[in-house]
C-alpha cells in the first residue's frame, strides 16, 4: 500500500466516525467531537508524512481553512428543537461533519505530498480546495451512509439481535465514552450527555 493509499484509509477512517459523532443529538457536542476526530486525523496524516504537528497547529489550520461553518452549526442548532430536530439535524450533521472531515484530510494529504509543512500551507489556496472537496466528500459520505445502510438491513448469522434503538445508544455512548477518554468533555458533562441519551430511548 503507498503512503497516499494509507492517507485515504486515514481520512476514510475519520469520516466515518465523524458521521458517528454528527449523529448524537446533543447541540454542539457534536461539532466538538468532530473538530476533535479531525485533529486526530490530521495528526495520523502528519505522522505518516514525518510531518510537524501539534494539537494547537491543527485546531488552527482546521478553524482557518474551514471559518464559520454555518451549515454545520445550523445543522446542530436543529437539534435543538424537541422531536424531529434532533432526527433531522442528526442527518444534516452526520453528512456535513463526514465531509468536512473528508475535504480538511485531502487538503493536507494534498500539501504533504508536495513537501509542505502544516505551518508553510497557503491558507488562500487551502480553503479554495476545501470547498472543492467538500462537496466531493458530501457524496463519499452519502456513500457511506448507504453502504452502513445496506450493510445493516443485511441479515446476521446471530441468533438474537439488540433492537435497532438498543443499537444506536450503545454506539452513541461508546462515542461519548472515547470523548470522555480524549479529554474533550468532563466527567460531569458525560454523565449529563449518558442521561440526556438514557432518557431520549
Amino acid at each position: 500500500m503507498t503512503r497516499e493509499e494509507q492517507a485515504d484509509k486515514i481520512i476514510q477512517n475519520h469520516v466515518l466516525y465523524s458521521m458517528g459523532l454528527g449523529i448524537i443529538p446533543l447541540p454542539f457536542v457534536d461539532i466538538v467531537g468532530v473538530t476533535a476526530t479531525q485533529v486526530d486525523m490530521i495528526h495520523q496524516i502528519s505522522k505518516l508524512y514525518g510531518k510537524k504537528f501539534s494539537d494547537i497547529a491543527g485546531k488552527s489550520f482546521i478553524a482557518s481553512t474551514t471559518g464559520t461553518s454555518l451549515a454545520r452549526i445550523g445543522a446542530s442548532f436543529i437539534k435543538a428543537i424537541p422531536g424531529i430536530g434532533s432526527v433531522i439535524g442528526g442527518v444534516s450533521m452526520s453528512i456535513m461533519s463526514g465531509a468536512s472531515t473528508y475535504a480538511i484530510g485531502q487538503v493536507c494529504k494534498r500539501f504533504f505530498e508536495d513537501g509542505l509543512d502544516l505551518d508553510d500551507i497557503d491558507q488562500d489556496l487551502a480553503k479554495s480546495i476545501y470547498e472543492e472537496e467538500l462537496e466531493k466528500g458530501k457524496q463519499v459520505a452519502s456513500d457511506l451512509k448507504s453502504k452502513a445502510e445496506k450493510e445493516k438491513k443485511q441479515p446476521t448469522a446471530a441468533a438474537t439481535a439488540a433492537p435497532k434503538e438498543e443499537e444506536d445508544i450503545y454506539t452513541q455512548l461508546l462515542k461519548l465514552g472515547e470523548l470522555k477518554e480524549k479529554g474533550v468533555i468532563t466527567d460531569e458533562e458525560f454523565q449529563k450527555m449518558k442521561k440526556a441519551l438514557v432518557d431520549k430511548f
